[in-house]
């Protein structure tokens, strides 16, 4: 059974999100936070599998909420927003959320969701992933001339299995899909991306993503 812990301000749109898990069987609804201080307190005291973090709450905002609940390594955490702006997916992800949907998402997608988050895995909505990865290449074109920045992230640690295992995490395929391109077994996969996240110090295969695009290991035109 799947332990979630729901968190959004408006009364209205929290009910519409408990009966729609409810209606799951592997799915409980341990609690509901109607603000972000409220879902902190919650997850320290339920220890829900996952939180349905929405991001514009009163008190404490989701990102904030979602960086305690992801740093207290209290659960796992999927951002669901109105907002597809690139400024809430970027601190929701650095804030160590591990999946990202819009409210607009059909009702069997989002149980999916939660099921695949609390899996382990993440999941980013498409939309949410075209402009990540737009979003990288734009500020790479747009530093200014004579202003390196910080170096690419090194992919040194990796070898040349764990290598080609990000690369395919970054083009979206779960374990199984990796498992049939590579010819190894899915556990070999989960080896290989577990060792991948401890080397580079990443939480998640969303920041496994995200690493690979800024390491320049994957381009837009890659995928």
């Amino acid at each position: 059974m799947i332990r979630v812990l729901v968190a959004e301000d408006q009364s209205a749109v929290r009910a519409g999100l408990v009966l729609i898990l409810r209606s799951a069987p592997d799915i409980e609804v341990v609690g509901e936070a109607e603000d972000g201080e409220r879902a902190v307190e919650l997850a320290r005291e339920l220890r829900p599998d996952l939180v349905l973090m929405d991001v514009q709450m009163p008190r404490l905002d989701g990102v904030s909420a979602t960086r305690t609940v992801a740093g207290e390594n209290l659960a796992d955490v999927l951002v669901l927003t109105t907002f597809d702006l690139d400024e809430y997916v970027y601190e929701a992800l650095y804030a160590g959320a591990s999946g990202f949907l819009l409210k607009d998402v059909r009702r069997d997608d989002l149980v999916h969701a939660v099921r695949v988050v609390a899996a382990g895995e993440s999941l980013l909505a498409p939309t949410v992933t075209r402009r990540l990865v737009a979003d990288l290449v734009k500020r790479r074109r747009e530093r200014p001339a004579g202003v390196d920045g910080p170096p690419p992230p090194s992919l040194d640690a990796l070898t040349a299995r764990e290598v080609e295992t990000l690369r395919l995490v970054a083009r979206g395929l779960s374990n199984a899909e990796i498992a049939r391109t590579l010819f190894v077994s899915e556990h070999t996969v989960k080896t290989h991306v577990s060792n991948v996240l401890s080397k580079l110090g990443l939480r998640d295969r969303v920041q496994a993503v995200i690493r690979a695009y800024e390491s320049g290991l994957v381009t837009p035109g890659s995928l």
